[in-house]
């Protein structure tokens, strides 16, 4: 059985959720800047619409970011050394 979308009930695109708000997150933008930026690129989203996906997806999208940053440090170029980081 596949897990339901967690975007399923959504109008917007996925892509469009995410785009806003890791650019909330990761440039530390303002909800209205994020709501500006988008407005510049033919997405017209209120900056509440942000912050409810910020509130609802943010979680999400942080366990996913940490998840590969794990899974990064397991097979990075330091795999396989110990626990040295230096020769």
């Amino acid at each position: 059985m596949t897990k339901p979308s967690p975007f399923r009930y959504f109008k917007t695109s996925p892509e469009i959720i995410r785009l806003s708000v890791m650019m909330y997150i990761r440039f530390q933008l303002s909800l209205r800047n994020v709501e500006d930026l988008l407005h510049e690129r033919g997405i017209d989203i209120c900056h509440e619409t942000v912050r409810f996906w910020w509130h609802r997806f943010g979680p999400m999208f942080a366990a996913e970011i940490r998840k590969r940053m794990i899974a990064g440090m397991r097979v990075g170029p330091l795999a396989g050394c110990g626990s040295r980081w230096r020769s």
